[in-house]
């Protein structure tokens, strides 16, 4: 069927929203009229190809939308479903066996390969040329996708639909990293470096996981102001103070539990170590170009006893952790709706300035109607 995506034609190219071909589902696969599809950083980072997806590629990865058609394996979603369409995997290798999809052996060919990882081919195509196809499994800047029975996570029909598309990917990985992987104690401390999509997410389960220390540092006022309104106890503007680091250790008497690292940049990955207290746990998510490298003192490291760790997709089980944010949300413990701004699809390229501009924290693309 012909559909319109935004496609990517070259690196640093533009989102050029054009007709392509999609095909019908193979047997595991489901077709999802696309509703709502945030823009995330990951997005961007692949149009600039610091991780190279072939181009030219249809790319989003927190999409929600209404299953249209389904393949003949497929029986747990059916015509008619409403569904947010997470990260890919492939269910056989030792992570996924253990309940860790996010770490799957296979996970870059099955999200950013740009081709089905089973034969090597692509659900979209324009005039017989391939278009890199299912990125995160769905390539969801579209009117219409293919996912697979695995990514795609049903939801109830009491909350808006064109809303849980970056449950996908940035709002599960910024929640998920406090609550399923740093697991901070009650009456913790946190310092979360970033106020993105991801921060604040990180700043709201930190709230729910009863931090009594909240710490968000971030260079933007209006973000520091967010952060503060969904659970931050203190903000930093790392900008104004001499040394950020000095600065969180002394608002918490010499450094933190937890710290989270959200930006990807090296500088702040060993910014959010060294804020640490003794026995004190980071978490890295932020991704920056491949090979990029941060350094830290290994004795300080060692001596304080202090753990690093690396975070992917807040070490989530996707159908089983977005139902639970979806119904932190309903019972207003998750208002992560005030990260949203909400976009035409055909403004795809504004959406995206204003989110690297920082003017937006999430933006998410209305495609159609739910």
């Amino acid at each position: 069927m012909q559909i319109d995506a935004a496609v990517v034609e070259q690196e640093g190219g533009a989102f050029e929203i054009e007709s392509v071909e999609l095909e019908e589902p193979q047997d595991n696969e489901v077709r999802v009229r696309i509703v709502g599809a945030g823009v995330c950083h990951t997005d961007l980072i692949v149009r600039d190809q610091l991780y190279p997806t072939p181009l030219p590629a249809v790319l989003g990865h927190e999409g929600s939308g209404v299953v249209e058609s389904v393949g003949d394996a497929v029986s747990s979603v059916e015509p008619g479903d409403r569904v947010v369409l997470s990260f890919d995997y492939d269910e056989s290798c030792p992570s996924c066996h253990a309940g860790q999809p996010a770490y799957c052996a296979n996970f870059f060919a099955h999200n950013f390969g740009g081709e089905r990882p089973e034969d090597g081919t692509s659900p979209l195509s324009r005039d017989g040329e391939t278009v890199s196809g299912r990125f995160f499994g769905q390539s969801s800047f579209a009117t219409h996708a293919i996912a697979t029975e695995r990514n795609v996570v049903p939801v109830e029909d009491d909350v808006p639909l064109e809303l849980l598309g970056p449950l996908g990917c940035g709002i599960q990985t910024g929640a998920g990293a406090v609550i399923n992987s740093l697991a901070p104690k009650t009456g913790s401390s946190i310092a979360i470096f970033g106020a993105g999509s991801v921060g604040l997410s990180a700043v709201m389960a930190a709230d729910i996981e009863g931090c009594t220390d909240i710490i968000s540092v971030e260079l933007k006022d209006n973000r520091r102001e967010l952060a503060a309104d969904l659970g931050a106890t203190e903000t930093v503007d790392p900008g104004a103070v001499d040394d950020a680091v000095e600065h969180v250790r002394d608002l918490t008497d010499g450094g933190v539990d937890y710290a989270l690292e959200t930006t990807g940049v090296p500088e702040v990955a060993e910014q959010s170590i060294d804020s640490l207290t003794q026995r004190g746990t980071a978490g890295i998510v932020g991704a920056p170009a491949l090979g990029t490298e941060a350094s830290f003192d290994v004795n300080d490291l060692i001596l304080n006893g202090r753990t690093v760790t690396g975070i992917v997709e807040g070490d989530s089980n996707p159908k089983e952790f977005i139902p639970v944010l979806v119904e932190l949300h309903r019972q207003g413990k998750f208002p992560f709706d005030e990260l949203v701004t909400y976009y035409d699809f055909d403004e795809i390229e504004q959406a995206v300035e204003d989110s690297e501009n920082g003017r937006t924290i999430k933006p998410v693309l209305r495609v159609s109607e739910p």
